[in-house]
Protein backbone atom coordinates (compact mmCIF):
# COMPACT_ATOMS: atom_id res chain seq x y z
CA UNK A 1 0.00 0.00 0.00
CA UNK A 2 1.21 3.60 -1.03
CA UNK A 3 0.87 5.75 1.77
CA UNK A 4 -1.06 8.97 0.99
CA UNK A 5 0.86 12.04 1.39
CA UNK A 6 -0.13 14.76 3.57
CA UNK A 7 0.30 18.44 4.48
CA UNK A 8 -0.79 20.38 7.47
CA UNK A 9 -1.95 24.30 7.27
CA UNK A 10 -1.95 25.29 10.71
CA UNK A 11 0.22 23.11 12.77
CA UNK A 12 -0.01 25.02 16.08
CA UNK A 13 -2.80 25.37 18.75
CA UNK A 14 -5.56 22.72 17.36
CA UNK A 15 -3.05 21.30 15.04
CA UNK A 16 -1.04 19.57 17.57
CA UNK A 17 -4.30 17.23 17.72
CA UNK A 18 -3.78 16.67 14.27
CA UNK A 19 -0.02 16.19 14.16
CA UNK A 20 -0.64 13.19 16.99
CA UNK A 21 -3.43 11.71 14.23
CA UNK A 22 -1.35 11.89 11.07
CA UNK A 23 1.96 10.61 13.89
CA UNK A 24 -0.06 7.15 14.40
CA UNK A 25 -1.25 6.81 10.96
CA UNK A 26 2.09 7.06 9.95
CA UNK A 27 3.30 4.28 11.83
CA UNK A 28 0.74 2.37 10.19
CA UNK A 29 2.05 3.22 6.93
CA UNK A 30 -1.77 4.78 5.81
CA UNK A 31 -0.31 8.71 5.64
CA UNK A 32 3.14 10.20 4.93
CA UNK A 33 3.57 13.95 6.67
CA UNK A 34 5.04 16.00 4.04
CA UNK A 35 5.08 19.45 5.28
CA UNK A 36 3.70 22.04 8.04
CA UNK A 37 2.61 25.24 7.14
CA UNK A 38 1.83 27.58 10.02
CA UNK A 39 1.85 31.76 10.28
CA UNK A 40 3.57 31.38 13.54
CA UNK A 41 6.87 29.58 14.55
CA UNK A 42 6.09 26.17 14.34
CA UNK A 43 5.89 23.97 18.20
CA UNK A 44 7.58 21.34 18.95
CA UNK A 45 8.52 20.60 14.66
CA UNK A 46 9.21 16.97 13.77
CA UNK A 47 12.21 15.99 12.14
CA UNK A 48 12.70 15.81 8.48
CA UNK A 49 9.68 17.26 7.76
CA UNK A 50 9.54 20.60 5.42
CA UNK A 51 8.16 23.87 7.70
CA UNK A 52 6.49 26.71 5.56
CA UNK A 53 4.92 30.24 6.76
CA UNK A 54 3.45 30.30 2.64
CA UNK A 55 1.20 27.56 2.11
CA UNK A 56 0.88 28.41 -1.58
CA UNK A 57 4.79 27.35 -1.83
CA UNK A 58 3.73 24.48 0.20
CA UNK A 59 1.29 23.37 -2.25
CA UNK A 60 3.53 24.01 -5.23
CA UNK A 61 6.35 22.16 -3.33
CA UNK A 62 5.47 19.67 -1.94
CA UNK A 63 1.95 18.82 -4.18
CA UNK A 64 0.11 16.47 -1.00
CA UNK A 65 -2.58 14.77 -1.99
CA UNK A 66 -4.33 15.47 1.28
CA UNK A 67 -4.31 19.11 3.16
CA UNK A 68 -5.67 19.39 6.26
CA UNK A 69 -6.74 23.33 7.18
CA UNK A 70 -7.24 23.64 10.77
CA UNK A 71 -6.47 27.62 10.76
CA UNK A 72 -8.79 30.66 11.80
CA UNK A 73 -12.66 30.11 9.89
CA UNK A 74 -11.94 34.12 8.20
CA UNK A 75 -9.21 32.25 6.38
CA UNK A 76 -10.85 28.85 5.37
CA UNK A 77 -12.25 29.89 2.03
CA UNK A 78 -9.10 30.73 0.40
CA UNK A 79 -6.99 28.16 1.80
CA UNK A 80 -9.18 24.89 0.49
CA UNK A 81 -9.77 26.52 -2.43
CA UNK A 82 -6.01 26.94 -3.44
CA UNK A 83 -5.65 23.30 -1.81
CA UNK A 84 -8.08 21.65 -4.64
CA UNK A 85 -6.71 23.89 -6.92
CA UNK A 86 -3.27 22.16 -6.43
CA UNK A 87 -5.40 18.42 -6.61
CA UNK A 88 -5.52 18.10 -3.05
CA UNK A 89 -8.63 16.53 -1.53
CA UNK A 90 -9.31 18.40 1.91
CA UNK A 91 -10.37 17.90 5.91
CA UNK A 92 -11.14 21.41 6.50
CA UNK A 93 -11.56 21.90 10.56
CA UNK A 94 -14.88 23.31 11.54
CA UNK A 95 -16.53 25.91 11.29
CA UNK A 96 -16.02 25.54 7.31
CA UNK A 97 -17.28 28.71 6.54
CA UNK A 98 -19.28 31.68 7.74
CA UNK A 99 -21.63 32.25 5.33
CA UNK A 100 -23.42 30.69 2.32
CA UNK A 101 -21.97 32.40 -0.27
CA UNK A 102 -18.29 31.07 1.01
CA UNK A 103 -20.06 27.90 1.11
CA UNK A 104 -21.43 27.99 -2.48
CA UNK A 105 -17.56 29.03 -3.66
CA UNK A 106 -16.34 25.50 -1.85
CA UNK A 107 -19.15 23.77 -3.56
CA UNK A 108 -18.15 25.13 -6.62
CA UNK A 109 -14.23 24.74 -6.12
CA UNK A 110 -15.24 21.01 -5.51
CA UNK A 111 -17.07 20.75 -8.82
CA UNK A 112 -14.34 22.77 -10.59
CA UNK A 113 -11.69 20.73 -9.30
CA UNK A 114 -12.94 17.04 -8.87
CA UNK A 115 -11.74 17.23 -5.72
CA UNK A 116 -13.37 16.85 -1.75
CA UNK A 117 -13.89 18.81 1.28
CA UNK A 118 -14.70 16.83 4.35
CA UNK A 119 -15.53 19.09 7.44
CA UNK A 120 -14.16 18.55 10.90
CA UNK A 121 -17.31 18.08 12.31
CA UNK A 122 -16.37 14.31 14.05
CA UNK A 123 -19.84 14.46 15.33
CA UNK A 124 -21.22 13.16 12.04
CA UNK A 125 -19.12 9.85 12.36
CA UNK A 126 -20.84 8.89 15.11
CA UNK A 127 -22.38 5.50 15.12
CA UNK A 128 -24.71 6.62 17.66
CA UNK A 129 -26.12 9.14 15.27
CA UNK A 130 -26.17 6.76 12.62
CA UNK A 131 -28.36 3.81 14.61
CA UNK A 132 -30.38 7.45 15.97
CA UNK A 133 -31.50 8.44 12.44
CA UNK A 134 -32.69 4.86 11.53
CA UNK A 135 -34.88 4.60 14.80
CA UNK A 136 -36.32 8.35 14.03
CA UNK A 137 -36.96 7.44 9.75
CA UNK A 138 -38.40 4.43 10.69
CA UNK A 139 -41.15 5.92 13.07
CA UNK A 140 -39.96 4.76 16.13
CA UNK A 141 -40.04 7.78 18.03
CA UNK A 142 -43.02 8.77 15.96
CA UNK A 143 -43.60 12.30 15.04
CA UNK A 144 -40.51 14.48 16.36
CA UNK A 145 -41.61 17.78 17.24
CA UNK A 146 -38.18 19.23 19.01
CA UNK A 147 -34.56 18.07 19.16
CA UNK A 148 -32.81 19.63 22.11
CA UNK A 149 -28.76 19.69 22.92
CA UNK A 150 -27.34 20.75 26.74
CA UNK A 151 -23.90 21.48 27.19
CA UNK A 152 -21.92 23.09 30.56
CA UNK A 153 -18.19 23.44 29.79
CA UNK A 154 -15.60 25.46 32.20
CA UNK A 155 -13.51 27.72 30.04
CA UNK A 156 -10.51 29.78 32.02
CA UNK A 157 -8.86 33.01 30.87
CA UNK A 158 -6.20 31.34 29.23
CA UNK A 159 -8.45 29.78 26.61
CA UNK A 160 -9.52 33.28 25.55
CA UNK A 161 -6.00 34.17 25.29
CA UNK A 162 -4.78 31.52 23.30
CA UNK A 163 -4.37 32.86 19.84
CA UNK A 164 -5.14 36.77 18.17
CA UNK A 165 -8.57 35.56 17.10
CA UNK A 166 -10.04 34.62 19.90
CA UNK A 167 -12.67 35.49 21.41
CA UNK A 168 -12.97 38.11 18.29
CA UNK A 169 -16.55 38.55 16.41
CA UNK A 170 -14.57 39.82 13.32
CA UNK A 171 -10.66 39.99 12.43
CA UNK A 172 -8.96 42.18 10.37
CA UNK A 173 -12.52 43.45 9.33
CA UNK A 174 -13.75 39.84 8.74
CA UNK A 175 -16.24 37.49 10.39
CA UNK A 176 -14.26 35.01 12.62
CA UNK A 177 -17.49 34.32 15.43
CA UNK A 178 -15.57 32.38 18.01
CA UNK A 179 -17.93 31.73 20.22
CA UNK A 180 -19.43 29.02 22.03
CA UNK A 181 -21.84 28.04 19.33
CA UNK A 182 -19.68 28.77 16.28
CA UNK A 183 -16.44 27.11 17.80
CA UNK A 184 -16.61 24.50 21.02
CA UNK A 185 -20.26 23.40 20.60
CA UNK A 186 -20.26 23.47 16.69
CA UNK A 187 -20.27 19.44 17.06
CA UNK A 188 -23.21 19.22 19.37
CA UNK A 189 -25.19 21.97 16.08
CA UNK A 190 -24.29 20.15 13.72
CA UNK A 191 -25.44 16.65 15.20
CA UNK A 192 -28.48 18.28 16.13
CA UNK A 193 -29.22 19.98 12.72
CA UNK A 194 -28.39 16.31 11.23
CA UNK A 195 -31.20 14.40 13.45
CA UNK A 196 -33.60 15.10 10.44
CA UNK A 197 -31.34 16.92 7.45
CA UNK A 198 -34.24 19.54 7.18
CA UNK A 199 -33.85 22.84 6.00
CA UNK A 200 -33.19 25.88 8.05
CA UNK A 201 -36.74 28.34 8.37
CA UNK A 202 -35.80 30.59 11.26
CA UNK A 203 -32.74 30.97 13.60
CA UNK A 204 -33.33 33.22 17.07
CA UNK A 205 -30.61 33.37 19.36
CA UNK A 206 -30.18 34.67 23.38
CA UNK A 207 -26.44 35.05 23.76
CA UNK A 208 -24.30 36.25 26.96
CA UNK A 209 -20.67 36.17 27.99
CA UNK A 210 -18.85 37.00 31.12
CA UNK A 211 -16.03 38.55 30.28
CA UNK A 212 -15.29 41.28 27.95
CA UNK A 213 -14.97 39.26 24.93
CA UNK A 214 -16.63 39.91 21.50
CA UNK A 215 -18.57 36.93 21.24
CA UNK A 216 -20.84 35.02 23.61
CA UNK A 217 -20.07 32.31 25.94
CA UNK A 218 -23.46 31.58 27.03
CA UNK A 219 -26.15 31.31 24.52
CA UNK A 220 -29.77 29.65 24.14
CA UNK A 221 -30.38 29.41 20.11
CA UNK A 222 -33.62 28.48 18.61
CA UNK A 223 -33.83 27.08 14.60
CA UNK A 224 -36.88 26.39 13.32
CA UNK A 225 -36.92 23.60 10.31
CA UNK A 226 -38.87 23.20 7.48
CA UNK A 227 -41.91 21.30 8.66
CA UNK A 228 -42.04 22.62 12.27
CA UNK A 229 -39.26 20.91 13.99
CA UNK A 230 -37.52 22.92 16.45
CA UNK A 231 -33.62 22.57 17.59
CA UNK A 232 -32.75 24.31 20.91
CA UNK A 233 -29.50 24.53 21.97
CA UNK A 234 -28.43 25.58 25.42
CA UNK A 235 -24.59 25.92 26.30
CA UNK A 236 -22.31 27.53 28.02
CA UNK A 237 -18.27 28.09 28.83
CA UNK A 238 -19.15 29.31 32.28
CA UNK A 239 -21.05 26.53 33.48
CA UNK A 240 -20.86 24.82 36.96
CA UNK A 241 -21.13 20.83 36.86
CA UNK A 242 -20.10 19.60 33.54
CA UNK A 243 -22.58 18.57 30.72
CA UNK A 244 -20.82 17.23 27.77
CA UNK A 245 -23.63 18.40 24.90
CA UNK A 246 -26.42 15.75 25.52
CA UNK A 247 -28.81 15.40 22.75
CA UNK A 248 -32.58 14.53 23.21
CA UNK A 249 -34.80 13.82 20.58
CA UNK A 250 -38.52 13.94 22.01
CA UNK A 251 -41.04 12.29 19.85
CA UNK A 252 -45.18 11.84 20.29
CA UNK A 253 -43.77 7.85 21.15
CA UNK A 254 -40.73 8.71 23.16
CA UNK A 255 -37.97 10.46 23.49
CA UNK A 256 -33.87 9.57 22.26
CA UNK A 257 -30.58 10.53 24.20
CA UNK A 258 -27.29 10.89 22.94
CA UNK A 259 -24.70 10.95 24.68
CA UNK A 260 -22.01 12.77 22.46
CA UNK A 261 -18.69 11.80 23.01
CA UNK A 262 -18.87 8.33 24.31
CA UNK A 263 -21.33 7.61 21.46
CA UNK A 264 -23.80 6.70 24.29
CA UNK A 265 -27.67 5.77 22.47
CA UNK A 266 -30.95 5.86 24.35
CA UNK A 267 -33.99 4.86 22.25
CA UNK A 268 -37.55 4.75 23.57
CA UNK A 269 -38.87 1.68 25.41
CA UNK A 270 -34.76 0.94 26.39
CA UNK A 271 -33.96 1.22 30.20
CA UNK A 272 -30.57 2.79 29.71
CA UNK A 273 -28.02 4.22 27.10
CA UNK A 274 -25.62 1.32 25.46
CA UNK A 275 -22.53 2.44 23.55
CA UNK A 276 -22.56 2.38 19.72
CA UNK A 277 -19.28 0.85 18.92
CA UNK A 278 -17.19 1.91 15.40
CA UNK A 279 -16.73 5.49 14.74
CA UNK A 280 -13.56 6.15 12.58
CA UNK A 281 -12.19 9.34 12.21
CA UNK A 282 -12.68 12.18 9.68
CA UNK A 283 -9.09 11.42 8.13
CA UNK A 284 -9.47 7.72 8.11
CA UNK A 285 -12.55 7.93 6.38
CA UNK A 286 -11.37 10.40 3.79
CA UNK A 287 -8.25 8.27 2.99
CA UNK A 288 -11.27 5.54 2.54
CA UNK A 289 -13.27 7.40 0.45
CA UNK A 290 -10.05 7.97 -2.03
CA UNK A 291 -8.92 4.28 -1.65
CA UNK A 292 -12.45 2.44 -2.56
CA UNK A 293 -15.06 5.81 -2.79
CA UNK A 294 -16.49 4.92 0.74
CA UNK A 295 -18.97 7.73 1.20
CA UNK A 296 -17.95 10.91 2.80
CA UNK A 297 -19.25 11.45 6.22
CA UNK A 298 -18.90 14.90 7.01
CA UNK A 299 -19.24 16.41 3.32
CA UNK A 300 -19.60 20.17 2.57
CA UNK A 301 -22.81 19.18 1.01
CA UNK A 302 -24.12 18.00 4.34
CA UNK A 303 -23.28 20.96 6.86
CA UNK A 304 -24.91 23.93 4.42
CA UNK A 305 -27.50 23.95 7.16
CA UNK A 306 -24.41 24.79 9.74
CA UNK A 307 -23.27 27.37 7.81
CA UNK A 308 -27.05 28.76 7.15
CA UNK A 309 -27.24 29.34 11.20
CA UNK A 310 -24.02 30.69 11.36
CA UNK A 311 -25.29 33.20 8.70
CA UNK A 312 -27.79 34.43 10.76
CA UNK A 313 -25.88 34.81 13.54
CA UNK A 314 -23.32 37.05 12.29
CA UNK A 315 -26.00 39.06 11.59
CA UNK A 316 -27.36 39.07 15.04
CA UNK A 317 -26.85 41.85 17.88
CA UNK A 318 -23.60 41.44 19.61
CA UNK A 319 -23.92 39.36 22.75
CA UNK A 320 -24.66 41.23 26.52
CA UNK A 321 -22.23 40.88 29.27
CA UNK A 322 -23.67 39.85 32.49
CA UNK A 323 -22.38 42.08 35.81
CA UNK A 324 -19.74 40.93 38.48
CA UNK A 325 -22.13 40.79 41.05
CA UNK A 326 -23.72 37.49 38.78
CA UNK A 327 -20.21 35.57 38.88
CA UNK A 328 -18.02 33.37 41.11
CA UNK A 329 -14.04 33.91 39.93
CA UNK A 330 -11.77 31.63 41.13
CA UNK A 331 -7.95 30.51 39.17
CA UNK A 332 -8.76 31.98 35.99
CA UNK A 333 -12.55 30.71 35.75
CA UNK A 334 -16.01 32.95 36.00
CA UNK A 335 -18.57 30.62 36.83
CA UNK A 336 -22.24 32.07 36.03
CA UNK A 337 -24.25 31.00 38.71
CA UNK A 338 -27.60 29.33 38.28
CA UNK A 339 -26.73 28.90 34.49
CA UNK A 340 -27.25 24.76 34.55
CA UNK A 341 -30.65 24.98 36.01
CA UNK A 342 -31.41 27.58 33.49
CA UNK A 343 -30.17 26.21 30.63
CA UNK A 344 -31.60 22.80 31.58
CA UNK A 345 -35.01 24.51 31.36
CA UNK A 346 -34.56 25.79 28.69
CA UNK A 347 -33.34 22.58 26.43
CA UNK A 348 -36.71 20.94 27.88
CA UNK A 349 -38.67 23.58 27.35
CA UNK A 350 -37.60 24.72 23.79
CA UNK A 351 -37.46 28.06 25.02
CA UNK A 352 -34.76 31.38 25.12
CA UNK A 353 -33.66 32.35 28.26
CA UNK A 354 -34.70 35.56 27.75
CA UNK A 355 -38.08 34.13 27.85
CA UNK A 356 -37.49 32.37 31.24
CA UNK A 357 -37.45 34.12 34.64
CA UNK A 358 -33.18 33.23 35.62
CA UNK A 359 -31.09 34.69 38.64
CA UNK A 360 -28.58 37.47 37.05
CA UNK A 361 -31.91 38.95 35.46
CA UNK A 362 -31.52 41.80 37.83
CA UNK A 363 -27.78 42.03 37.13
CA UNK A 364 -27.82 42.51 33.44
CA UNK A 365 -28.32 45.45 31.04
CA UNK A 366 -32.03 46.05 29.47
CA UNK A 367 -32.32 43.76 25.97
CA UNK A 368 -30.84 40.96 24.19
CA UNK A 369 -29.78 39.76 20.96
CA UNK A 370 -33.70 39.22 20.19
CA UNK A 371 -34.03 43.13 20.95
Amino acid sequence: MTATSVALIGANGHGMYHRRQLAELAETGAVRLVALADTREVVEPPDGVPLYTDHVALLAETKPDVVVVCTPPHTHLALTRDALRAGADVLLEKPPVLDRAEHEALVAAEAETGRVVQVGFQALASPALVRLRAAVAAGRLGAVRQISVLGCWKRDDAYWARSPWSGRRTVDGRPSLDGALANPFAHAVMQALSVLDAPVERVEVDWLRVRPIEVEDTATLRITLAGGVTVLVAVTLAGEDFVDGDLTVYGERGDAELGFREDLLRLPGEPAAVAVAGRPTLLENLLAHRAAGEPLLAPLSRTASFTAVIEQLRAAQPPYQVAPEALDVADGHRTLRGVNTVLARCAARGALMNELSKPWSATVPGGTANG
